[in-house]
């Protein structure tokens, strides 16, 4: 399908009809999912009848336990999902490197750095307490997932920001991360280190509006500034030099798009922990199928919302006690062996 210009006024679009396509069919599918895993529970509630609770009908008892019990739950995953694919498709936009995803370079272990930090100093060694305990686990991920991204660009950048050696270096900030929170899970105490393992899985079932709210809030702020940045993302896939042609400041731009995306991953890694690879594999599902160029924002944020509360739908369908972010990393642990093996083929060739 050939590409088409929407001009309202001064201002025209290209809009590619195959990419819309995409998007539309994932939206439909994702409401019908997230209908399903809303609708499951001790008490069954069928898929038309959740969506006419949404809409504003249903009985009273319907609306009390889809708004007050399970909605939470299921929109939670929408927007942790949307945040981790659009993160994942500025990293691997700006990196140009489909390996590069906030669980590779180590964002996502440093929000743990965080949140496992506060359940130790909050738990029974009991330094924190009171409300910042409360809150301390969601905005400790959010201030190590940041600080994270801050480090992975400060050494990065030499001269400008080259994604291979970016991605190089998020390696080495991930197995940093990751020794760090395994040295703090033998340093705590007992009883913190099973409710910090139990964070770092990545777990939907215990969230509620309390962690949708601050989601949802980040969310409508950044996202419109990161679709607002689509055309400097598309202007820098053709290099620095084209990219400075076209009246982009490349290193600005790059700083600013890297500190979007680790802002989206340290979010959603705060609201649910750690649930890996939907920032990984969303991009690369959304170049496939709607055969662009680079990964598009809007259809890998639509298909990262789609993969996460599909994974939790299945979690709950086959083993409901395990965590959607177990489920995630076994399936995308053949997706990163096959990116590997793929990445070694078109080397040699």
């Amino acid at each position: 399908m050939s590409r088409k210009v929407l001009a309202v006024g001064p201002v025209a679009w290209t809009v590619k009809p195959r990419l819309v396509a995409v998007v539309v069919i994932a939206a439909v599918l994702l409401v019908l999912v997230a209908a399903i895993n809303i609708g499951m529970g001790s008490s069954r509630i069928g898929i038309w009848n959740v969506l006419e609770t949404l809409l504003g009908g249903g009985t009273r008892r319907e609306r009390g336990i889809i708004f007050d019990l399970r909605l939470p739950r299921t929109l939670a995953g929408v927007l942790v999902g949307a945040a981790l694919g659009l993160s994942g498709a500025l990293f691997q936009s700006v990196a140009r490197n489909p390996l590069a995803s906030p669980d590779i370079l180590g964002i996502t272990w440093g929000a743990g750095v965080g949140a496992v930090t506060a359940i130790v100093a909050g738990g029974y060694r009991g330094q924190v307490s009171g409300m910042v305990s409360a809150l301390g686990v969601p905005v400790a991920g959010l201030i190590g997932g940041l600080l994270a991204g801050v480090l992975l660009y400060a050494l990065s950048w030499r001269r400008g920001i080259d994604g291979y050696r970016m991605v190089l270096i998020g390696i080495g900030l991930w197995a940093i991360s990751y020794n760090i929170v395994n040295w703090l899970l033998a340093a705590g105490d007992v009883n913190d280190a099973a409710r910090a393992t139990t964070w770092l899985v990545g777990n939907l079932a215990d969230v509620g509006w309390d962690s949708v709210g601050p989601v949802a809030i980040a969310l409508a702020v950044l996202v419109p500034i990161t679709l607002i940045c689509g055309r400097t993302v598309g202007g820098l896939q053709f290099g620095d030099d084209t990219a400075r042609g076209l009246g982009i400041r490349v290193d600005g731009a790059r700083g600013a798009l890297l500190l979007l995306a680790a802002a989206l991953a340290a979010i959603a890694t705060a609201a649910a922990g750690p649930i890996t690879f939907v920032a990984l594999a969303t991009p690369q599902i959304a170049v496939r199928l709607a055969k662009t160029a680079q990964p598009p924002l809007v259809g890998s944020m639509v298909l990262g919302a789609l993969l996460t509360v599909g994974a939790d739908l299945l979690t709950r369908l086959l083993l409901p006690d395990l965590p959607v972010g177990v489920l995630t990393a076994i399936l995308g642990a053949p997706y990163l062996i096959f990116l590997f093996v793929r990445s070694r083929r078109e080397a040699r060739a």
